[in-house]
């Protein structure tokens, strides 16, 4: 199955300016990540980023954080409570007036279309980003993990967490792989302008 901007959102976990400089191939997963928060913005598909213990670990890193919006502090290491209401909004109530049918008479209002596919990359990828994906895909979303936008302290880890994803149902994929499905055609309208910032 191609990944659709559409159906897409992209979690970013925890690219933080006192954890980067100590992560295996930091600055190589950072670009990555700044890569897929552009092309996202560009394509519409929402990006949501989040920060461990900002206090210790300190804020996203400012050159991702100049591509993205508000980003969530956690403390726990999964981000997935904090970030399923907005995955995931609940529907809005239906409303009426003194005039309509009682409530057991109307017609539910219809859902606003999900999107069932999260795009995930982050740090550590054993810590954090392991336990936030493991628990979205208990929440049933299609989790897609970015393997080269994701890392950890030690190589070893990194990819034990990755073995470990695709185990449970996770897809794994490369920022490219996500940029040129999301595009699909080299007939996109951004097509060019995207191809500039990943090449």
């Amino acid at each position: 199955m191609l990944l659709d901007p559409e159906d897409s959102q992209l979690v970013l976990v925890d690219y933080q300016q006192r954890l980067m400089p100590a992560l295996h191939e930091g600055a190589a997963a950072l670009a990555n990540a700044c890569r897929l928060a552009q092309v996202a913005r560009a394509l519409a598909v929402p990006v949501f980023t989040t920060e461990q213990n900002p206090a210790g670990l300190g804020p996203t890193v400012e050159v991702l954080r100049a591509q993205v919006g508000p980003v969530l502090s956690k403390m726990a290491f999964s981000a997935a409570q904090a970030l399923l209401p907005r995955l995931r909004p609940a529907p809005k109530p239906a409303s009426g007036n003194a005039r309509s049918l009682p409530r057991h008479l109307q017609k539910p209002a219809p859902s606003a279309p999900g999107r069932d596919t999260v795009v995930i990359a982050g740090c550590e990828a054993h810590v954090c980003l392991l336990q936030t994906a493991l628990e979205l895909l208990e929440e049933e979303f299609d989790v897609c993990v970015v393997t080269d936008a994701c890392t950890s302290r030690t190589e070893r880890n990194r990819d034990a967490a990755f073995d470990r994803l695709a185990s449970a149902g996770a897809e794994l994929v490369t920022t490219e792989m996500v940029v040129f499905e999301w595009l699909r055609s080299a007939e996109h309208d951004r097509f060019k302008e995207v191809l500039g910032w990943i090449k």
